[in-house]
């Protein structure tokens, strides 16, 4: 009888050892997760911010200021231009 007790003591402690090492590894992955989800909101702040600032940087107005003030670039004037009519018939 005392060796059946002391088999199923050995087993209780085992499961319980077990189920501290479980809640350890459970715990810790929470802590992972809770970290990753944490970098993954701050990386779609700053891809929202990359976006806002590559649409600045690529506006019309942008582009046409930098064409007339650094390539000292104008605009045709009418009589200058020739609009082809692209084949229609």
């Amino acid at each position: 009888m005392a060796r059946l007790n002391l088999i199923l003591l050995a087993i209780a402690v085992t499961c319980a050892l077990s189920a501290v090492t479980a809640n350890h590894k459970a715990r810790k992955l929470f802590i992972e997760l809770d970290r990753e989800q944490s970098r993954m909101h701050q990386l779609d702040v700053e891809w929202g911010q990359l976006q806002l600032e590559q649409s600045t940087w690529a506006s019309h107005a942008r582009i046409e200021k930098i064409a007339r003030d650094k390539l000292q670039m104008k605009t045709p004037d009418p009589k200058q231009t020739l609009t082809l009519d692209g084949g229609k018939q």
